[in-house]
């Protein structure tokens, strides 16, 4: 049995999971159940979480190969000193290490329950942020031809709860391309005040007409909207503002730690979701990059404090719930002249849940000698879409990853248990 520390970091956010409203009943059972029922996002399956890091992480500053002498040549201001030297990297393996600002990813990393991929992207070599997302998000590099999303394409192979009034959630303004299409999906930039405005004491009449006259309307407006209202009925049941985190945990007040805090607060909820999506922006670190103490240093303390909060905050629910973390590529080997990165090729994947084979870097390090660099990048030895599609399979309970990510050849990586 994997053991748990319930040491948390960051400042306290005040909130309270409660349910209210026939739509979300059978909520509240299962809530009061020992140790939680099983989610009802049928078959059993994990909640998926998303975090999409935009920008391009430089995975170098993140996981630390202080066991390549070359990437202390390359970097000879941005490097992160060797374990056991001031501001030195937390040795994983004696090979790698992690950026000080991440140790409270130390966590769920020594309960095995959160692996590190390192030198893992897309196989093509875009350096464009935007044909990198799209490539990554619609799950080909033939993404000009793609008209729905890797993840849209994952729902439509598995079954639909029956409580799946809202299969999928973006904490953000719009959906990603990943679930571009996606049936009973919705993008909720603010859980808290996702309602219809007006006189409470009219909503229900007025959705109700709503809902009518939109009836009849054409798809897709007509299913949209319904699918709408419907959304509306089961987010606006839950009481996120006044939501107080499992196991003491903490989440940074920042708009990523309160997103990650009112997704914890809806799979808490049971009410049949099955994946979340959270953006997290600015990493892309042209100049002053300072991973240590600048912008860097301050994206990669937030991520860390919000992930450590939802895992402690998840505890109970650990085994049902899977994260990844991931960027559309990593940054070049050698910084510039502005104490920066510029756009490049290998980057870093993070997973984290109780399905994950975690305590481990899997990598098939290429090396960061210059014979070794991929046009000056780190090479890409690992293809995101293993990665995924190995989560696809063993803990999201697809059974076809030709039409998820039409083309690709699978090699397993032993990411999950």
């Amino acid at each position: 049995m994997k053991s748990q520390n319930t040491n948390s970091t960051g400042p306290t956010l005040d909130r309270r999971c409660l349910l209210g409203g026939a739509s979300v009943a059978t909520a509240a059972t299962a809530l009061s159940a020992p140790g939680h029922a099983r989610f009802q996002n049928g078959g059993g399956r994990d909640v998926y979480v998303q975090i999409f890091l935009r920008g391009g992480l430089d995975g170098l500053s993140a996981l630390v190969p202080h066991g390549d002498a070359n990437y202390y040549t390359a970097r000879p201001t941005l490097a992160i000193a060797a374990p056991g030297q001031v501001d030195g990297a937390i040795d994983l393996d004696g090979f790698f290490g992690l950026n000080p600002n991440l140790a409270p990813l130390m966590v769920p990393y020594a309960n095995g329950d959160l692996a590190f991929v390192h030198a893992v992207g897309l196989t093509d070599t875009t350096r464009s942020h935007f044909d990198a997302y799209n490539r990554l998000e619609y799950g080909t590099p033939d993404a000009a031809m793609a008209t729905k999303g890797w993840l849209t394409r994952f729902l439509e192979q598995v079954d639909a709860p029956e409580s799946g009034l809202l299969r999928g959630v973006s904490a953000d303004r719009l959906l990603p391309l990943s679930m571009s299409r996606a049936d009973r999906c919705q993008a909720v930039p603010d859980f808290e005040h996702f309602f219809l405005p007006g006189p409470a004491a009219t909503v229900d009449d007025r959705i109700n007409k709503l809902r009518s006259m939109y009836q009849r309307a054409p798809a897709p407006l007509g299913v949209s909207a319904t699918q709408t209202f419907d959304s509306l009925e089961v987010v606006d049941a839950i009481d996120f503002a006044n939501y107080v985190p499992s196991n003491a945990a903490q989440y940074p007040d920042t708009l990523l730690g309160i997103r990650m805090a009112h997704i914890a607060c809806l799979i808490k909820a049971n009410v049949g979701i099955e994946l979340a999506h959270v953006d997290f922006e600015s990493f892309d670190h042209h100049m002053g990059q300072e991973p240590l103490d600048g912008p860097l240093a301050e994206k990669l303390t937030e991520l860390s404090q919000a992930l450590e909060a939802f895992y402690l905050d998840l505890t109970d629910l650990r085994d049902q719930v899977t994260v990844a973390c991931l960027s559309e590529f990593g940054r070049t080997v050698a910084e510039n002249d502005s104490r920066g990165t510029d756009h490049g090729r290998g980057g870093v994947m993070m997973l984290m849940g109780g399905g994950i084979n975690g305590g481990q870097v899997v990598a098939h390090w290429p090396g960061l000698a210059p014979a070794n660099l991929d046009d000056g990048d780190l090479a890409v030895t690992i293809d995101y879409r293993d990665v995924l599609g190995e989560i696809l399979t063993e803990r999201l309970g697809a059974t076809d990853l030709s039409t998820i990510f039409p083309g690709h050849t699978f090699t397993t990586q032993g990411l999950t248990v």
